[in-house]
Formats: C-alpha cells, structure tokens, sequence
C-alpha cells in the first residue's frame, strides 16, 4: 500500500485490467503513460515500478528499454518488462537495463498451445527475488511435473520455431503493407513502423511473429475477414505453432484503445506463401459484399 507504479496504456488488456483493480484494493497509485515522453513526464515524480511491454500488444508499439531503465532508476524505481512477444530469442531485456523480465510460459516459450505457465526473472537474488519466491510457494504457483514436462519440450526447439514465424511474419507484413483492402500494417520489421530504429537496435535477429491489420470498412469489414479465413484459425491467443487471427477490440469489450477495425496476427509455423494466399483470399471474400 501506497507504492506508486507507472504502467503503459497499450499493453495486454487483461493484465491493464487486474493492474487497475489491484491498485485500487491495495491503495496504490496507478498512472498511465502512452509513449516515452509521457514515461520521462510522469518519472519526475519518485515512483517504485516502472512497468513495460515492448512490442505492445496489439499496436505493437516499441519501448526504448535502456531509456526506460534510466528514468525508472532515476526515479527510484524498478522496470518490468513483459516480452512475451518478442521471446528470449530476439529481446534480452536485463542486458539492457531491465531489473524484472516477464514472459507468459503459455505462449512461446512453450509454444503448443497445452501448458498454462508463467516466468519472472530477476537481475539479481536480492529482496525483490525473496519476496517472490515467497508469494509463490504461499499462493501455490507451481507447476506441475507434467505441465513442467511439456514446457521442457517446448523450449527445445523455441528458437528454430520463433525465428520460422519471425521470418515469415516479416513477409506477410511486406506483401500486404499497401494492399488496397487495408488502412495499415503494423510490424516492427517495416521502415514505416514508428519504433522501427529502436527495434533495430534493441532487438536481435528479428522483430517476432506477431503483426496487425487495420481492414477498410471498418468492424464490419474486420469481422467478416476474421470469418474468412482457412489456415488462420481465429482465437484468442498467441505463440504457438499454429497461425492465429483474433478481432481484437469486441473482445476487449467497452473502455478499449484499440481500433475495432484491428486484426491482430500470430504468425506460426506453416508455410509463409500458404498463409499470404489465406489472407488474400480471405480479404477478397469480405470484400465481395
């Protein structure tokens, strides 16, 4: 009670939620920050946790982790990273200045759509790694021997998997960057990304598998290319190794940023030119109307 925490607006609508809530059941202050200068704004203040999602799901909106290392520890606080999104792999967040790492287990680094898990790395075995071990042992967060099984196996091949989606990410993102049916493609590979100079540096050897869509027409038009589709398969989630398209802001419900003409893309593993000819054709079947 009476910390101050600094989190962005774009980032994984569910945990913004349970921020908010828990914040108000424990006295906390919560402020919200869209981009790097409202961050360095709001850490004039002292705070004591600096929260970061880079690439922001769903906008995909890129974070300068060193910058925000050292306006959080300029303030007196530590900085989080969730990169789920951008794995191990292509984002090493505590070598950049990080003092918290979150993944999601449930997504890539398990990668099969079978385990529900979740990892927090710590720079060092300090107070904070105490207080953690604690609440997880008392609040029963441990996995079991199975589900512990299945991560294992999933993170023997996360790199060859991550960097097949990557790639081919890439490409889908290149094909329908200035396709006539769409307003936008949002992916850090591209120039035309707003972050891309900051994903170049901070990101090795790709930019993830996850992109948007925003489709002309509007929810409508979105909702009928998400129906459309055959390979993709349409659900709410991401980081396995088959491809998935979700109508993002219906299933955030009222209070969203996010453009309801969004489609939100996890690119998996099955052959790149396959999943371009499914968009295509999925785009050209909302259009017929």
């Amino acid at each position: 009670p009476g910390a101050r925490v600094v989190a962005p607006h774009d980032m994984y609508w569910s945990l913004r939620n349970w921020m908010i809530g828990f914040a108000a059941n424990w006295q906390i202050t919560l402020d919200f920050y869209a981009d790097a200068e409202e961050l360095a704004a709001l850490l004039q203040r002292p705070a004591d946790l600096v929260w970061a999602e880079t690439p922001a799901n769903p906008t995909w909106e890129i974070l300068d982790i060193a910058r925000a290392a050292e306006l959080a520890h300029a303030a007196g606080a530590r900085l989080v990273v969730d990169s789920t999104v951008p794995t191990p792999v292509f984002t090493r967040p505590l070598a950049l200045g990080a003092d918290v790492v979150m993944h999601s287990a449930t997504k890539y680094l398990n990668g099969h759509s079978d385990v529900i898990a979740g990892v927090l790395v710590t720079r060092a075995e300090d107070d904070l790694w105490a207080r953690i071990k604690t609440a997880r042992a008392a609040g029963g967060a441990v996995l079991g021997p199975f589900e512990a099984w299945l991560l294992n196996r999933g993170l023997r091949t996360l790199f060859p998997r991550v960097r097949t989606a990557a790639a081919s990410a890439l490409c889908i993102a290149q094909h329908f960057e200035h396709h006539p049916a769409l307003l936008a493609v949002r992916y850090p590979g591209l120039p035309s990304h707003p972050g891309h100079d900051i994903a170049c540096r901070q990101m090795d050897g790709g930019f993830g598998a996850m992109l948007s869509m925003r489709v002309k027409g509007g929810e409508a038009a979105a909702r009928r290319v998400a129906g459309a589709v055959r390979i993709f398969r349409r659900a709410t989630s991401l980081g396995s190794v088959e491809s998935l398209i979700e109508h993002r802001g219906p299933i955030e419900g009222p209070g969203t940023r996010c453009p309801l003409d969004l489609l939100r893309l996890s690119v998996g593993i099955e052959d790149t030119a396959d999943l371009i000819a499914d968009l295509e054709q999925a785009l050209q079947k909302a259009n017929e109307r």
